[in-house]
């Protein structure tokens, strides 16, 4: 299938970005891992001996950056539609958030355990179409609030990849009720002309 000529210049950048070469040097599976270590250096959410559960986990540059920090104590489950490779210490969940078996499955396996953070860079399948897209976004940020209503402990924290769109302001609204704080970050691994940033929801109410 021959490329259009837009997908051999995003082709053409990625293949130049700094950020998938250092990936693809230290080892990481994607470039969205310099994203978390950015956010977490910066904020120190990810301690040893903490349950953390990643959200849209595949292909798990962000389990791997969890995994270190956690130093072998803590646990990582992580839940993707898409299929994720193994990765140690890691338990996987193949299925849609959006489904109640897959739900079903992550509760069965946090086994009345709550869990002190929550990481969650999902997006729903782009079709182009900005307004269902951004409101696809909307919807797996809302399920995702419900799930840390139930399952996120007291003071615990909560880190979510957003489009700026419609919307986004009822989502930092309801966030500011459930959180002590909420913060944005725009982490240098994020693509300056993309409208996606992460909110920070720091200090479950």
């Amino acid at each position: 299938m021959k490329l259009s000529n837009r997908s051999k210049a995003w082709m053409q950048e990625h293949l130049n970005d700094e950020y998938v070469k250092r990936a693809q040097k230290e080892g990481y599976r994607a470039r969205a891992a310099y994203k978390l270590i950015e956010i977490d250096d910066k904020d120190m959410l990810i301690k040893p001996g903490m349950t953390i559960v990643d959200l849209g986990s595949a292909p798990g540059s962000w389990c791997q950056v969890a995994q270190q920090r956690l130093k072998g104590q803590g646990r990582i489950i992580g839940l993707d539609l898409l299929d994720m490779h193994p990765i140690p210490g890691v338990e996987f969940i193949q299925g849609d958030f959006r489904e109640e078996g897959a739900l079903t499955e992550l509760e069965e396996k946090l086994n009345n355990k709550p869990v002190d953070l929550v990481i969650a860079d999902m997006a729903p399948n782009i079709s182009g179409v900005k307004d269902a897209d951004q409101a696809g976004t909307v919807y797996l940020t809302e399920l995702a609030l419900e799930f840390n209503q139930q399952w996120l402990k007291p003071k615990g924290n909560f880190l979510v990849k957003v489009f700026i769109g419609v919307g986004f302001d009822d989502i930092v609204k309801r966030m500011r009720l459930e959180f002590e704080k909420v913060v944005t970050r725009k982490p240098k691994a994020s693509r300056g002309r993309s409208n996606e940033t992460y909110l920070l929801g720091l200090g479950r109410k």
